[in-house]
């Protein structure tokens, strides 16, 4: 039986700081070069620790290239970007093997900005990623973090994910680890 799909736009109230953001599907109105900067603001502790994911440097055109390659939403305040995930199929030509697997579909390019993180945000958009993925007939949902990214692993595992795998990139400086969660 497929899983109910969520409903985007889908709004979310920050308690106590009287913002409402608006989740929704990446738009033609979107500026590639605003998601870059978010990502380059959010990703910059990784990149003070001596990481090199792509999200500290990307370009906006990898940018734009990433999010048309996947299912892209964005999280606004008013009309200011402040989140965003994207999520993808399973992809045969994977340099991963792991997502390379039919049933595990995959996320990246996750953002919140720094002065929002901590409200639940990166939450609510991990749980619309997983409620698409399974209502795709995903089985599992897997990230891809720097082993070295303690913090970010400890996140990961608190909401379920396990490790599975090593990879090494061609575009980073570190091993990442493949971590995925069961949906359903």
């Amino acid at each position: 039986m497929m899983a109910e799909a969520p409903q985007l736009p889908y709004v979310y109230s920050i308690d106590g700081l009287g913002i409402k953001l608006n989740i929704r599907p990446l738009g033609t109105e979107d500026s590639f070069e605003q998601m870059t900067s978010l990502l380059h603001r959010s990703y910059q502790p990784l990149a003070e620790m001596g990481l090199r994911f792509l999200a500290t440097h990307q370009d906006s055109a990898t940018t734009k290239e990433r999010c048309l390659s996947g299912y892209t939403f964005v999280a606004e305040h008013g009309k200011q970007l402040v989140a965003t995930l994207t999520l993808y199929p399973s992809s045969p030509t994977s340099h991963c093997d792991y997502y390379r697997r039919p049933d595990v579909w995959h996320f990246g390019q996750f953002a919140v900005h720094p002065s929002l993180q901590k409200h639940g945000i990166g939450s609510v958009m991990m749980d619309l990623a997983e409620a698409i993925a399974a209502h795709k007939d995903a089985k599992e949902l897997a990230l891809d973090t720097s082993e070295q990214a303690l913090h970010l692993i400890d996140y990961y595992q608190k909401r379920g994910y396990e490790f599975r795998e090593y990879v090494q990139w061609d575009i980073t400086n570190y091993r990442s680890i493949i971590v995925s969660k069961r949906l359903g």
